[in-house]
């Protein structure tokens, strides 16, 4: 049942207990005060993810990393500054950093692709998991992209089969992976390096199939609908918890990680530490076999859902003061 629904059938118990005269105003504004958007709240996270000065890769790299060698190419094609990846330090132990790569302003932007990036991209990704996977290193991916580059040269060389073969060799990989989204979660380009053991989503990220604009233009036939479009995606990180997807949300400074990338940075840090004492305790089957399951309960859907019951039980508590 989805919130337009619930939201008139509201309206229809409204009508109802009036006609009957009956007093639920108590019941519906606790209804109405769960299921009515909050748009302006979604929409204002979707333009945190996306602000220029907003921590990328590289930021949080230099922050939580006592020593970072970053490693470069495909060795099929060439480099991809899009997604940056190499081996750092923390406390000691050698970790696998992989991400997407944006630009604080329109010189790097260009150089970086705006973070969108080409199949050599995630081959080189998938390179360094291999690596890291052969040297017993976990790996560490930050998800920032509005999606894969969907130009013709990327189609030419291969993107869709990129990320399908990163998806399936990551999701049996034998060495821990915790994936974090920075910023922007994008369709297939955020799918590319984010399956793992652990998943989290900071405060004010966004984890969607397609970008607000594109789901308005598309499915509501109108790209001005857009915040409206990012409360029915569910794209927050408190939308993508509830549902089961991430394990945790990392919180931000107030009014944004880029007000202090520092904070959001010490909380990466303490996550990365805290996981890994629990998943290098494991072994590779272990891990795999988790890592499976998580992947394959995601999607699953419970029919009787609070949604309805709530409904139900409001119907109930009308019919059964009428006196009728």
């Amino acid at each position: 049942m989805d919130e337009l629904t619930i939201r008139n059938k509201i309206e229809e118990i409204k009508v109802l207990a009036e006609k009957e005269n009956i007093d639920i105003s108590r019941e519906l504004d606790c209804l109405k005060s769960k299921y009515t958007p909050k748009t302006n709240n979604t929409w204002n996270r979707v333009k945190l993810a996306r602000r220029i000065d907003r921590p990328n890769t590289l930021d949080y790299i230099d922050i939580i990393c006592d020593e970072f060698i970053e490693l470069h190419g495909d060795r099929h094609f060439g480099d991809d500054p899009a997604m940056i990846g190499g081996i750092g330090t923390i406390e000691g132990r050698a970790i696998t950093f992989i991400g997407h790569q944006r630009g604080h302003n329109m010189k790097e932007n260009i150089s970086r692709n705006y973070g969108w990036a080409y199949p050599e991209g995630y081959r080189k990704a998938l390179r360094l998991a291999k690596q890291a996977e052969k040297f017993h290193r976990p790996v560490v991916t930050f998800i920032d992209t509005a999606g894969a580059y969907p130009g013709i040269h990327s189609e030419e060389r291969g993107i869709g089969e990129a990320i399908a073969v990163n998806l399936k060799e990551f999701s049996v990989l034998r060495t821990p992976i915790i994936c974090f989204i920075i910023g922007e979660g994008g369709s297939g380009g955020a799918l590319g390096i984010g399956v793992g053991d652990k998943f989290y989503m900071l405060e004010n990220s966004i984890y969607s199939v397609i970008s607000p604009e594109g789901f308005a233009s598309i499915l509501l036939r109108d790209a001005e609908r857009a915040r409206e479009a990012a409360e029915i995606m569910k794209v927050s990180a408190q939308d993508v918890e509830a549902f089961g997807i991430i394990h945790g949300i990392i919180p931000e400074a107030s009014g944004g990680a880029h007000k202090d990338p520092g904070f959001s940075a010490g909380k990466i840090k303490q996550t990365i530490i805290r996981d890994l004492k629990s998943l290098m305790s494991k072994s590779p089957d272990q891990l795999v076999r988790y890592r499976s399951k998580k992947i394959r309960e995601i999607g699953h859907v419970n029919e009787n859902n609070a949604s309805a019951q709530d409904l139900f039980g409001i119907f109930t508590k009308v019919f059964n003061r009428s006196p009728y």
